[in-house]
């Protein structure tokens, strides 16, 4: 198996490997985040609006998207270039927002090159998506507040994180009383 989180625990390796090692799909060095199940009905629309480029550097490995959630304001933890979000974007409409949270800054450039392009793709008067560079064990540090998302969302970052215990803390404390977590990852069955 591939190990791209450090000996020593640090994501330095984790962010080298998505910043610098690979430039597509194509580079994965193992399946693992890709997934051969079909997107939802209901996305592929929505994915044809997203620009190519973003497209090519997603590395997610499933679609914790949800239906159902006009004017939510949602955050995508591990947001790599913003393909996710890109899609929210369209769920939430002109009256959500999207929050994109990402450690690796080579990621989010590609991420944040395209707001413009699909604010107006989508008919938007502004953008409803922003961009941080920050840990997700640390949201504070990017200026998420207490109790301030209704929805959380992450694809393929989870079990790349050394200290999960503190993203759950996070998560916890950035979302709204009732709002809701939706991810999909990779994980290893020890028995």
């Amino acid at each position: 198996m591939l190990d791209i989180v450090g000996d020593d625990g640090s994501q330095e390796s984790v962010k080298e490997y998505y910043g610098s090692v690979l430039s597509s799909k194509n580079d994965l060095q193992t399946s693992a985040c890709c997934t051969s199940e079909s997107m939802p009905q209901y996305l592929r629309p929505l994915l044809r609006a997203v620009h190519d480029e973003v497209q090519e550097k997603f590395y997610g490995c499933g679609s914790p998207l949800p239906l159902g959630i006009s004017g939510l304001r949602v955050l995508d933890l591990g947001c790599g270039t913003g393909r996710d979000c890109y899609l929210l974007s369209q769920l939430v409409g002109e009256h959500g927002s999207v929050i994109g949270v990402d450690m690796t800054p080579q990621q989010l450039e590609v991420a944040t090159k395209y707001l413009d392009y699909h604010r107006k793709a989508f008919g938007y008067q502004s953008s409803n998506v922003e961009f941080h560079e920050g840990y997700i064990e640390d949201l504070s540090a990017v200026g998420i507040a207490d109790n301030s998302v209704d929805l959380v969302v992450s694809n393929c970052v989870l079990n790349l994180s050394p200290r999960k215990q503190a993203v759950f803390g996070e998560i916890f404390r950035v979302l709204k009383p009732g709002g809701q977590l939706y991810f999909s990852d990779v994980f290893a069955d020890r028995r």
